[in-house]
């Protein structure tokens, strides 16, 4: 199918500009037709977007589905995927009719609400088709916008700090990746000039595609590649987010409205990933050797502190918040590894996390629809009158530790395995990750669900419904699917990541070959 990746890039814009044309009155008919236009919009997206596996070849480690054409000032729009991109499309597109139906209770300016969401998908899905950085830049801060909507309006009682602190955060981070875009825009000229087709003309034309930045990013040595490489990790570190630039993600889960917590933790987080592998790896992977100590050490921070701050919480979700930062914190580790176990469990740590963490707010999501409050010290003995919910609780908790047999086992041990060939203290320090999330996994789900049901404002608790256990099933079954079945990733992400990781070593050895050849030139 002709123009594939646009039509499922922006068919959520279409029917976001479709209800703020059409629909008019906020009246019970209205809030419904705008739900069920999110629906349907949301659920066709998916089902086209599938046609991207189906059409996939794993073998091939170029762009697939590209498409091309002039768009302003000499620059591309140019869109295209490949194994390290396609199933974070299949991610987005697969989440958000779920997202949508985990809203529909919502009544507060439902129109806008809806609107909202489609737009972020759009954005997010452009994130991981762009081909053009200066598209990607647009699509990637454009993200911000909506996000930064749902949690001011929809949010928590302190949403205008929370979403102003997100905004200013993660802005702030994507400032020092629009100067080396600039850097590199202004040093990918004489680069292309060298290194294109002959029979390519125009500056303008051809310095912002990812190809061309990236031959100028490796021409780029010795110090000045260490700030570019900089410039783009304070970016995406921000946005993931890592150790110490964390602090945004607790508050701005805590007064998101459930579906923006979804959002923002199965999607969101994942483009600051995304971005280490599409940018600083292959673009720099001098300055990525050099910097790979402080990033292991970040993350292994972030794995031990945050997980100890999470035992701490005394709200749900913050609990699940900060258990994000951790599991994040081992996909840092295994993209930075650079070698194929390291960044195969990367990338399925972070599409794993989608699913789990994802769960995890919906069954925050369940009980506060129900009394309002996400304080753990409010329930109590929920099994007694929630038994179904307490099952499901139970399973992504355990999923999220990384229990065998489940999604979240697999990224977690290749992630470790990949570190271990770097680094033994890291791969242990890690290691304790996965008994520290056992520890505040378990004791939330005891807090909350063992026990005498002793409260009197959950004797009346009803057990989840028929929409909310259809929203559940779908994760179950993958959870389980991809805990069984891992090749189902792997066997697509995986001729791209040796790709990769070819890449950077014969770049290191190029660098390591002129290194020598230049001393010896000294002597």
């Amino acid at each position: 199918m002709d123009n594939l990746l646009s039509i499922v890039t922006f068919m959520p814009t279409l029917a976001a500009v479709i209800l703020a044309v059409f629909l008019r009155g906020n009246d019970e008919a209205a809030q419904r037709n705008a739900k069920w236009v999110a629906l349907i919009a949301t659920s066709v997206t998916f089902l086209l977007s599938l046609f991207l596996l189906t059409g996939f070849d794993p073998a091939d480690t170029g762009f697939q589905f590209v498409e091309e054409r002039d768009w302003v000032l000499g620059m591309k729009y140019r869109m295209g995927v490949d194994g390290l991109s396609v199933l974070f499309v299949l991610l987005t597109t697969f989440l958000m009719p779920l997202v949508i139906l985990s809203c529909w209770t919502v009544t507060d300016r439902v129109k806008e609400y809806m609107i909202c969401f489609l737009v972020l998908q759009t954005l997010m899905t452009g994130v991981f088709c762009a081909l053009d950085m200066f598209l990607f830049y647009l699509f990637f801060e454009g993200s911000l916008i909506p996000m930064f909507l749902i949690i001011g309006i929809w949010g928590g009682p302190n949403r205008i700090y929370a979403s102003f602190k997100f905004f200013l955060y993660t802005f702030f981070g994507s400032v020092f990746m629009l100067v080396g875009m600039v850097a590199m825009y202004l040093d990918a000229g004489t680069t292309c000039i060298a290194a294109c087709d002959p029979g390519q003309t125009g500056l303008l034309e051809y310095t912002f595609s990812t190809e061309t930045i990236e031959i100028a990013g490796m021409q780029i040595i010795g110090g000045m590649q260490t700030l570019l490489w900089l410039a783009f990790f304070i970016s995406f570190a921000v946005k993931m987010p890592m150790w110490p630039v964390h602090t945004w993600l607790p508050d701005a889960h805590v007064q998101a409205p459930t579906a923006g917590s979804i959002v923002l933790a199965a999607v969101l987080l994942k483009m600051g990933g995304y971005g280490f592998l599409r940018f600083s790896l292959p673009m720099f992977p001098i300055g990525t050797q050099l910097m790979e100590p402080l990033v292991f050490w970040l993350s292994a921070i972030a794995i031990v502190y945050t997980s100890l701050c999470a035992l701490a919480q005394t709200d749900m979700k913050k609990v699940i918040a900060y258990s994000s930062v951790a599991h994040m914190g081992y996909s840092t580790m295994g993209i930075f590894a650079m070698n194929q176990q390291g960044i195969d469990g990367g990338i399925f740590q972070m599409l794993s996390h989608g699913f789990i963490s994802g769960a995890l707010f919906l069954c925050v999501g369940v009980v506060y629809d129900r009394i309002h409050t996400r304080e753990i010290s409010a329930y109590g003995g929920l099994v007694n009158r929630m038994p179904v919910y307490a099952l499901v609780f139970m399973f992504f908790t355990m999923a999220n530790i990384g229990l065998p047999g489940t999604s979240g086992f697999v990224g977690e041990f290749l992630t470790i395995l990949g570190i271990y060939e770097d680094s033994t203290w890291i791969a242990f320090i890690a290691a304790t990750g996965v008994v520290l999330s056992a520890s505040y996994g378990l004791w939330l789900y005891k807090r909350m669900m063992l026990g005498d049901l002793i409260k009197e404002s959950l004797r009346t608790i009803s057990d989840m419904n028929l929409r909310e256990k259809a929203v559940f099933a779908p994760l179950v079954a993958l959870t389980l699917i991809l805990g069984f079945f891992p090749g189902l990733i792997t066997e697509i992400i995986g001729p791209s990541v040796s790709a990769l990781v070819a890449h950077n070593m014969a770049a290191m050895a190029d660098f390591e070959a002129a290194s020598q050849l230049a001393a010896t030139a000294s002597h």
